[in-house]
């Protein structure tokens, strides 16, 4: 692209993209860090109350929740469930971007599913937090120290609201599903590799990948406020290691399908294809025009990425073990 187009626009080559990063280094304890987290915070009973009945769709009740976060405060999510619970043949969580929600987002959920849409800490209006809502803070709280970070209580939320989600509808347990994009995807790779319960996960736009290339690049997203961050606090830099979704995909062995974008002024695409990359387990691709982007073309390619990751996740498992596709959109 041209000189005078900001570097936050690049947008590269999908050959380049293509071609997998230098194995980058990891901390030596990145797992015992995780699955201690996951002892912490994946197992046992989570308490939950229903908040408020909202409309019904045609296919699903509709309820808002609070339940206990692992940040040690009341969260919200939002579930929906068949209207037949008898017919429940899957179970989907659902991450959000850096934007939050307020509501579900119905056209994810096919008619056959039960699906919770956990609200990260800090992220909703309704759930008073420690943590400050807005991105380019909340991605900074706590990350003095790797236990304290916001993104493991994100992450670790996505275990709970799982667990909430199987006390709902317990038919969901057969087949249980992760979707996330941007902010959710980035959460949802780090929170992946630890629970046996996911079979299989759609990661759209993944936030948080390779830190060593993401912190090179202006961004517009809550990556600027970390680079910034860093440049008077340096020795945070070590926090930021045992949060790097591409490390944590390394350990995915569940069928992924990721959507990653060749133009995207908020997340690297660098750090979204090393995502890609970095998965260990049968993984499918489809490469987005552009990603975090206003518009026609911007609601255009979020409008295919999610078809996408919903075709993904419907496939019958005898299609997940197909080779590598890429799919472009």
């Amino acid at each position: 692209m041209p000189d005078a187009i900001p570097e936050e626009l690049t947008e590269y080559s999908l050959g380049a993209l293509l071609v997998p990063p230098p194995d980058l280094p990891e901390p030596d304890d990145f797992d015992r860090f995780w699955q201690s987290t996951f002892e912490e915070f994946g197992t046992g009973t989570v308490g939950w109350r229903t908040t408020r009945v909202r409309e019904a769709t045609p296919t699903h009740r509709v309820t808002q929740i609070r339940f206990q976060s692992s940040a040690g405060e009341p969260a919200t999510a939002f579930v929906m469930v068949p209207h037949a619970t008898t017919g429940i043949r899957r179970g989907l969580v659902v991450g959000h971007g850096y934007g939050g929600r307020s509501a579900p987002d119905i056209e994810r959920v096919p008619a056959d599913t039960a699906a919770i849409f956990p609200c990260a800490p800090g992220t909703n209006a309704d759930a008073p937090s420690r943590f400050p809502a807005l991105p380019a803070e909340h991605v900074l709280a706590g990350i003095a120290d790797r236990d304290t970070y916001s993104l493991r209580f994100a992450a670790a939320d996505i275990w709970r609201a799982a667990s909430v989600l199987l006390d709902i509808a317990a038919p969901a347990a057969d087949a249980l599903d992760f979707s996330g994009s941007s902010f959710g995807g980035g959460i949802g790779a780090m929170a992946l590799p630890w629970d046996a319960r996911f079979r299989r996960a759609a990661l759209d736009v993944p936030s948080f990948g390779a830190h060593a290339i993401r912190l090179t690049r202006r961004c517009t997203g809550s990556g600027e406020a970390v680079r910034t961050h860093l440049r008077t606090h340096p020795d945070v830099r070590s926090t930021l290691d045992y949060h790097d979704a591409a490390t944590a995909a390394r350990r995915i062995r569940i069928p992924v399908h990721v959507g990653a974008a060749l133009l995207d002024p908020a997340v690297d695409p660098r750090g979204q294809f090393a995502v890609y990359h970095a998965l260990a387990g049968p993984r499918r691709l489809t490469v987005r025009a552009n990603g975090h982007i206003d518009g026609p073309e911007g609601r255009l390619a979020d409008a295919l990425a999610l078809q996408a990751a919903i075709d993904f996740l419907a496939l019958p498992a005898d299609q997940l073990q197909a080779p590598v596709g890429v799919t472009p959109r």
